[in-house]
């Protein structure tokens, strides 16, 4: 195929985009089916399914079981928040969002204690098996699910102290600064790292998406000097949140 000549399955799904964009098929409308995207285009089934499959992948529509294929509805993307500025009474970025009224926000919390993984060991430059406590959040905004999050903490630290469960004891809902200085560890920098890929089907079902919609990642870890306390990887819709950062310059 020439440079800069598009397959066809790719030129019908961006013609259905422009309509979509430009709000020729509003939401809630059924995109046209497959024999009529067939006949309209003049192209064949496999190409008429590729270029659904195509706009399915980007969120534009979605799919209902026995019922068809419709716009979705498009929404303003939220905004995740991540700040080098220390936060108001020691609470995360997202947890300050959440307090204000206007976000309604809430969250839900899980731990439990678990031998770490491979991955998890390099991330705490610990030995794969050694124990930590694994806390999972599910955050809503006005309801909905929005952000779905999984920390791990080496119980070698918080083990047989008062923050050894995140959400439970004096210090529960507090971020990790606040709750590590309390056992004399000084949390003093932080390391983040964005990326996306498709979600797991667990994210996918705590989030209401498909498996496989993508996703972005913050893989965030907490260190006192060299030391890593707390890593994590936060999880959020691609396709309706974007990660804003706001950093001093020193």
């Amino acid at each position: 195929m020439p440079f800069g000549e598009q397959p066809a399955y790719l030129r019908v799904a961006g013609d259905l985009r422009q309509k979509i964009v430009n709000g020729q098929l509003p939401p809630r409308t059924r995109l046209p089916s497959q024999a009529r995207i067939r006949e309209e285009y003049g192209v064949s089934d496999t190409v008429a399914l590729e270029a659904r499959k195509v706009l399915m992948a980007e969120g534009l529509v979605e799919g209902r079981s026995g019922s068809g294929t419709y716009v979705r509805e498009r929404r303003e993307l939220g905004r995740v928040a991540r700040t080098g500025y220390r936060a108001v009474g020691d609470a995360t970025p997202f947890r300050q969002e959440q307090s204000d009224e206007r976000v309604n926000g809430s969250w839900e919390s899980f731990s439990e204690q678990e031998d770490c993984s491979a991955e998890v060991a390099e991330r705490l430059l610990l030995k794969p098996g050694d124990r930590v406590m694994r806390t999972r959040y599910l955050f809503r905004v006005a309801g909905e699910a929005s952000m779905v999050s999984t920390s791990w903490e080496p119980l070698a630290i918080t083990g047989r102290t008062p923050v050894m469960l995140p959400e439970e004891g004096p210090l529960r809902g507090k971020g990790v600064v606040e709750r590590m200085a309390a056992i004399d560890v000084i949390v003093d920098n932080v390391a983040e790292e964005v990326s996306s890929r498709p979600a797991l089907a667990e994210e996918a079902m705590g989030l209401g998406g498909v498996a496989g919609q993508s996703v972005l990642v913050i893989q965030r870890t907490y260190y006192a000097g060299r030391q890593p306390v707390e890593t994590a990887d936060v999880v959020v819709p691609a396709d309706r949140f974007r990660v804003a950062y706001h950093l001093p310059v020193r």
